[in-house]
C-alpha cells in the first residue's frame, strides 16, 4: 500500500519559517520524482518544488530563493519554507510520480497571517 504522509503544517506570522515533511512508503524511494504542490482557496493547484531521482530541483517562480526541497535516505522529503508571506497560505500536498504512477498525500494546511 502506497502512503505519503505530510506533517509540519501550521500557522505562522509573515516572515516566519516552517518545515514540511512527507514520509513515503510502499514505493521504491529514489526511483521516482517527488514534488510539493499547493492549492489556495479558489485557485488551481500549483507546483511549489520538485526533486528528481538524480536530485535535480525545480521551483515555482513565487517561491524561488525562499523555499528549499530536499530528501534523505529515510524515505522522507522535506520542504523548508522561509520568509513566508500571506500569499503562501494554502494546503500543501506531497506528490510521488514516475512514468508508471502518480500518488498524492492528504495535504497539510499552512496559514501565514499576522
Amino acid at each position: 500500500q502506497v502512503q505519503l504522509v505530510e506533517s509540519g503544517g501550521g500557522s505562522v506570522q509573515p516572515g516566519g519559517s516552517l518545515r514540511l515533511s512527507c514520509a513515503v512508503s510502499g514505493i521504491i524511494f529514489g526511483d521516482n520524482a517527488m514534488a510539493w504542490y499547493r492549492q489556495a482557496p479558489g485557485k488551481q493547484r500549483e507546483l511549489v518544488a520538485s526533486i528528481s531521482s538524480r536530485n535535480d530541483v525545480n521551483y515555482g517562480d513565487s517561491v524561488k530563493s525562499r523555499f528549499t526541497i530536499s530528501k534523505n535516505n529515510a524515505r522522507v522529503v522535506f520542504l523548508q519554507m522561509n520568509s513566508l508571506r500571506p500569499e503562501d497560505t494554502a494546503v500543501y500536498y506531497c506528490n510521488a510520480h514516475s512514468r508508471y504512477y502518480d500518488y498524492w498525500g492528504q495535504g497539510t494546511q499552512v496559514t501565514v497571517s499576522s
